[in-house]
């Protein structure tokens, strides 16, 4: 998807990711972990992304796991933050929960290019996830 420089653009990417994992069987847990990772990623393009006016956001489900990479064209990150600010700041807390909530996390930083977030998470199915029903074989 690409996307304007807005935070409406949050919760079309929400929406789209979080129905085609709960049409598969993806547990709500783990929905909920890789929508806030994508909405944290989202809302620093969102924030960070300038001077252009679009970001993107290239999500892929297979071989148990959900790949999503959000990618903008601003001055890139300077650094990955080693531990949450003080309790008192607004902000600069979006990588640490984006790290907390999935399997893996990855920057490909170029300075003055921008940022791509390559977000990773093995996914949970529910008991009664389609795909994962098999025929019973009958016995003869």
């Amino acid at each position: 998807m690409a996307l304007p420089r807005e935070a409406i653009g949050i919760p079309m990417v929400r929406r789209a990711l979080g129905d085609s994992l709960r049409s598969l069987g993806v547990t709500e847990d783990c929905v909920s972990d890789i929508l806030l990772a994508v909405t944290e990623a989202c809302a620093n393009a969102v924030r960070h992304g300038g001077p252009a006016n679009r970001y993107e956001v290239e999500a892929a489900i297979g071989h148990g796991r959900c790949d999503v990479r959000i990618i903008d064209n601003g001055h890139g990150l300077t650094r990955v933050p080693e531990q949450y600010p003080p309790a008192d700041t607004e902000n600069g807390r979006g990588i640490l929960i984006m790290q907390a909530v999935v399997d893996d996390i990855s920057f490909d930083i170029a300075p003055g290019r921008g940022t791509t977030v390559h977000l990773r998470k093995h996914l949970d199915w529910d008991d009664d996830a389609v795909f994962l029903r098999r025929p019973m074989l009958a016995a003869v």
